[in-house]
């Protein structure tokens, strides 16, 4: 029998592995190949699945990421929930590098992604509030330090902003920058998950920091130097996750003909 899991981790850019031992699975999907195998292993006492967002060897850039499969994968192995740590960067000075945020809010800028599993007939998923409020709250207390709230702009990249383009963002109130987060959030709603974007800030984006702006390297090694901060925040959540079912993330489409699989 195929393992299974409770909670799936997507590792944002930097984040390959979260198991020392675990089970790699192979999983096929009416959508492609995921990103990467899954790894399933234990986490907290909870059976957790793990999915690096980019590949394993960071293969898959922004614009080019399968996120239909990634998610059907999760939850053909039977993941609910979905902690994902994602490299952001701020628009706001006071979000320094080092800060972790869990946003509330969305804003897609993205262009020409496929961004549903709706092909046929009238599926209209509710999606006002874009991520799971039950797992912010889990996530805001496993660790005190972490900001709760703010509003994630997600752009196509791969190309990072312009100075005028932060400019702008920054204007509308926008707190974060992103390339992945979108349409990753609502194909998790479409499936029934709950799902909660981890922001690590790596940078000041370009409309607020003076010279080239920020560098892949700077981001990197951003993300890097903050994996075990990351890891014991996902250590102390998990086994603290509230029981998915019920949830509006997934009742949501409770009475609705959905026209596509929910696996």
């Amino acid at each position: 029998m195929r393992a299974r899991a409770e909670v799936g981790v997507i590792g944002g850019s930097g984040f390959y592995s979260l198991f020392a031992d675990a089970e790699r699975i192979d999983v096929s999907t009416p959508y492609g190949e995921p990103s990467a195998p899954l790894t399933i292993g234990t986490l907290a006492g909870r059976s957790v699945a793990f999915l690096p967002r980019h590949g394993e060897h960071h293969e898959h850039p922004p614009h080019a990421i399968n996120y239909r499969a990634n998610l059907w994968a999760l939850r053909s192995v039977g993941v609910r929930q979905v902690p994902a740590p994602c490299a952001v960067g701020s628009l706001r000075p006071d979000l320094g590098p080092g800060s972790i945020v869990v946003p509330d809010q969305l804003v897609d800028r993205t262009s020409g992604r496929t961004q549903t599993y709706v092909s046929t007939g009238a599926v209209h998923v509710p999606f006002a509030d874009p991520y799971c409020a039950s797992l912010a709250v889990t996530l805001a207390q496993a660790d005190p330090a972490l900001v709760s709230g703010g509003t994630m702009v997600v752009v196509e990249g791969p190309r990072f902003s312009t100075g005028a383009e932060s400019v702008h963002y920054a204007a509308q109130g926008w707190d974060l920058v992103n390339m992945t987060g979108h349409p990753e959030a609502v194909l998790a709603r479409e499936l029934r998950m709950c799902l909660s974007a981890i922001a690590l800030v790596t940078d000041l984006d370009a409309g607020l920091e003076a010279g080239a702006g920020v560098s892949q390297q700077e981001v990197f090694e951003m993300f890097a130097a903050n994996l075990d901060r990351l890891r014991d925040l996902l250590g102390a959540a998990v086994p603290a996750l509230p029981a998915a079912d019920g949830c509006v993330c997934s009742a949501w489409a409770d009475g609705i003909d959905l026209t596509y699989d929910v696996p």
